[in-house]
């Protein structure tokens, strides 16, 4: 069997503003505070995985908010790539009880 796909490592563009927004998702999904965000995302009635709105909401801070736009098209990419990523790492039981954060209807 062949090599399995690695994803090639971009570089950050941007890090002043690209490391601030970076630890500020890392911090919403770190265990002591995961349960709280999407308690904020159950009661913004969004999804976890529509980044924009809950960005656009400020859900994930000032930092996420203001520097996300700031960035350019590859570490916008980079950033949404992390937060999808971090969704899908939430811990089982916490997925069960936010159902309807992560629901796709």
């Amino acid at each position: 069997m062949g090599d399995m796909f690695q994803q090639p490592i971009l570089e950050v563009e941007n890090a002043a503003v690209f490391e601030p927004v970076k630890a500020a998702i890392e911090a919403a999904f770190a265990p002591p505070s995961v349960g709280k965000y999407l308690e904020r995302v159950e009661r913004a009635r969004l999804r976890i995985r529509d980044f924009d709105a809950l960005r656009e909401q400020g859900l994930l801070g000032d930092a996420v908010k203001s520097g996300y736009e700031q960035l350019g098209n590859s570490d916008q990419g980079q950033i949404r790539e992390l937060y999808l990523r971090s969704v899908e790492q939430v811990a089982p039981e916490l997925r069960k009880k936010y159902l309807k954060v992560y629901a796709y209807y």
